[in-house]
């Protein structure tokens, strides 16, 4: 008995900790930005090049997020820098996706 209590009692102090380490809108947003970039390729909208540096982008933003959350908790500031980095990096999307460069041929 004593033991089931002892680790309910560790389990009350770590679920703390990682809700706050946590980031499902950072996820969340992560995955549809990646959505996006591979739709953009599917549909010759962007060029393999134009790809390869979203994907670096989306890699920088995944690297802030770890940083983040290696001291197992994100800061509201590390939110609003993650957000502002997201921001950023949709923004690029969305222009290369909607410039002139396709993999299409004009016509």
């Amino acid at each position: 008995m004593k033991l089931v209590s002892l680790a309910a009692l560790a389990a009350a102090m770590v679920l703390p900790v990682a809700a706050q380490a946590a980031t499902p809108r950072v996820d969340q947003r992560e995955a549809g930005q990646q959505a996006r970039i591979q739709q953009g390729v599917q549909s010759g909208q962007l060029t393999s090049r134009e790809a390869t540096h979203l994907e670096k982008g989306q890699a920088h933003v995944q690297t802030m997020e770890d940083q983040a959350k290696a001291d197992g908790k994100v800061t509201p500031k590390e939110r609003a820098r993650l957000t502002r980095a997201q921001d950023k990096q949709s923004r690029k999307i969305y222009h290369r996706k909607h410039n002139a460069r396709t993999t299409r041929p004009a016509g």
